[in-house]
């Protein structure tokens, strides 16, 4: 039987908005997933069976048994292995669609990376599990004038928001605006079906752009909550700040600046990590100390001053300022991961 590889995207050609020509384009086009948990997997595929030329993946985790569950690449074999994400990612999508490109890279993003990633790319899509990477994208985004689709879920709830630099409101303009929280999947659980809706949202904001309609766009923020049978989306064009630092006629991309990124030290003589958030928080924690023992069957001790509770073979130790020592590793993307899985 001849296999008609010419076949192959005919169902999204005969739609009519996209066509031949704007199959062409998404063929011709380079997009960045940064994070490949639920959104980076459900992402990745849906544009690589759709025909995106190009997919750079990078993520610093592997994969684990509780990511089975909404991470829907990955297999038991690859969470045996404990193989990277990227890794095993491209693997599955190369078995996907074998015409395309895909890069892997098994990093820790920050500023640096990031910037070592970007040449040629057209889109970058947020799949990310932690504010400090996205508002790092954003600057980037701003400084090389590339579009990048926010987006996250946690729960039943989702949210998604298409940032055009040079016409929308930039991530640094909504600060205050965009409700953030401190919940993660570790804290507070996630259904597949809010990971989906979410991915669906930011792959059709992608085929809009990288098909040439951006006329298409929604233009406003969605978020949604599955459970509770609601959603919503938020008209925010007044929300663009000319004093932003980020997108302003002024702009100085400060989340690009080492003095607004996470610091993290490993302490001398210890096997310990301290990681400092970028800006200085306020922690409620006796809140933060209720949310960690609904995951963690009463390891936790606390006090007015700290909450120390132990994962595996690690304890971390929260301080009403967003700071935190991870004892039992001099591994700082190690620390990092169990930071950003329990503070968000």
């Amino acid at each position: 039987m001849e296999i008609a590889e010419d076949d192959r995207y005919s169902r999204q050609e005969r739609f009519q908005p996209l066509g031949k020509e704007g199959q062409q384009l998404l063929g011709q086009s380079h997009v960045l997933i940064v994070g490949a948990g639920a959104l980076g997997t459900s992402t990745a595929e849906t544009l690589a069976r759709a025909g995106i030329g190009h997919l750079t993946i990078a993520d610093r985790d592997y994969v684990e048994w509780s990511n089975l569950q909404r991470q829907q690449l990955y297999t038991e074999e690859d969470a045996r292995q404990r193989l990277p994400k990227a890794v095993a990612a491209k693997n599955r999508l190369q078995q996907v669609n074998s015409t395309i490109k895909i890069d892997a890279h098994v990093m820790d993003i920050r500023a640096e990376e990031l910037e070592s990633l970007i040449e040629g790319v057209d889109l970058i899509l947020d799949a990310s599990d932690n504010f400090d990477i996205r508002l790092i994208i954003n600057d980037m985004s701003q400084k090389h004038r590339i579009p990048w689709i926010y987006g996250a879920c946690v729960g039943s709830y989702g949210i998604t928001y298409t940032i055009i630099p040079g016409k929308t409101p930039c991530l640094n303009c909504l600060l205050g605006t965009i409700p953030l929280g401190g919940d993660t999947c570790d804290t507070a659980g996630i259904i597949p079906q809010a990971v989906q809706i979410v991915t669906a949202h930011q792959t059709t904001e992608a085929f809009k752009i990288l098909s040439g309609h951006p006329e298409a766009l929604r233009g406003k923020l969605y978020s949604f909550d599955l459970w509770r049978n609601e959603s919503m989306n938020v008209g925010i064009g007044d929300a663009k700040k000319e004093s932003c630092l980020s997108c302003g006629p002024d702009a100085v991309f400060p989340y690009l600046s080492a003095a607004n990124q996470e610091k993290t030290d490993v302490l001398c003589g210890r096997d310990t990590v301290q990681i400092r958030p970028a800006q200085r928080q306020t922690l409620n924690l006796k809140e933060t100390a209720d949310k960690l023992d609904r995951v963690n069957e009463g390891q936790i001790e606390s006090n007015p001053f700290l909450v120390s509770f132990s994962v595996g073979a690690h304890r971390m130790v929260i301080f009403a300022d967003g700071r935190a020592l991870i004892h039992g590793t001099k591994d700082i993307t190690e620390a990092r991961k169990l930071y950003h899985r329990y503070l968000g």
